[in-house]
């Protein structure tokens, strides 16, 4: 499983803004398909699916979903066949998007759940159905379970200690558990909830147990999940104009745009030397140009 090797990220300083110096992780450079967070949550997950035998891997996800794509070509990787459960039914008989195009290319077969059925998950009797006839692991949406916060925790490496801020957009929660058992001590670690799903708050908060050392603040005037405002597509671009560093509308542009208004906004209070880690999902961005065309929406240049 060449893909599951140790890889090392660079650490790369972008600019600093009022006193406050801004370094990037890049583990968006982890690898070509399956990068960031995904490489990290999928490691351990896979290894185990392979020890186990297990015939194939079934998971969860939208239509323009990180997670698909990277479970897709974690099975083609590794030689393991991979079911994606899509949510909205209505999508199977439309034309398929970059991303479950993708997926289909990478071998993964797709199903695709109404609604009521893609809330109950695993619980849904169509899933179970499928998922026992094939008899396949089921990974959850996100990936998110112990395996992939083992993952996640070795994202932070021993010459990270003198940063005095972690900064990461938080979706399912496993990236920034594995980070918050990890952190140094001195550090403080600060997750950008970019979903605003309540039950991973009230997860991450019960995690977390005494550990007081984060935060977990919403990004204002960026857009819900799955959209974005023209002004973070504009700071996007911007920032990759200036920068030639891409980033994801959905999760690190959001996280990157909430950090730089708050330090311009003089509300920064999380120290002077902040690490930002690049959470990859550039995959999607395709897709979500397509969307944006369709809506008469600035796209993101690249």
């Amino acid at each position: 499983m060449s893909w599951i090797a140790k890889h090392l990220v660079q650490n790369e300083f972008i600019t600093q803004i009022n006193g406050n110096s801004i370094t990037i992780k890049r583990e968006d450079k982890l690898h070509p398909i399956i990068s960031g967070n995904k490489f990290r949550k999928l490691k351990y997950n896979f290894a185990h699916y392979k020890q186990i035998n297990a015939r194939g891997v079934a998971t969860f996800g939208g239509a323009y979903s990180n997670h698909l794509a990277a479970v897709a070509a974690a099975g083609k990787k590794v030689g393991m066949p991979t079911i994606g459960f899509v949510r909205g039914e209505e999508l199977e008989k439309k034309e398929r998007n970059p991303t479950l195009a993708f997926c289909e290319s990478e071998g993964m077969s797709l199903y695709f759940l109404n609604r009521e059925a893609y809330r109950k998950k695993e619980a849904a009797s169509t899933v179970q159905e499928i998922v026992i006839e094939n008899q396949y692991a089921l990974l959850a949406e996100g990936g998110t379970n112990s395996l992939a916060i083992k993952g996640c925790e070795e994202i932070l490496l021993p010459e990270d200690k003198g940063f005095d801020c972690v900064a990461v957009a938080v979706g399912t929660g496993g990236t920034f558990m594995g980070l918050l058992n990890t952190c140094f001590p001195q550090q403080h670690l600060l997750g950008f909830d970019v979903v605003k799903d309540q039950k991973v708050t009230e997860w991450i908060t019960q995690e977390a147990g005494v550990h007081k050392n984060f935060t977990l603040l919403d990004v204002p005037d960026a857009g819900s999940y799955g959209n974005a405002t023209d002004e973070l597509i504009h700071f996007i671009n911007a920032f990759y104009s200036q920068h030639k560093i891409l980033l994801d509308p959905l999760y690190t542009g959001k996280l990157l745009f909430g950090i730089f208004a708050l330090i311009k906004n003089n509300q920064w209070r999380w120290g002077k030397n902040i690490l930002i880690i690049h959470t990859g999902g550039i995959q999607g961005i395709e897709g979500f140009n397509i969307r944006q065309k369709q809506k008469g929406k600035p796209c993101i240049i690249h």
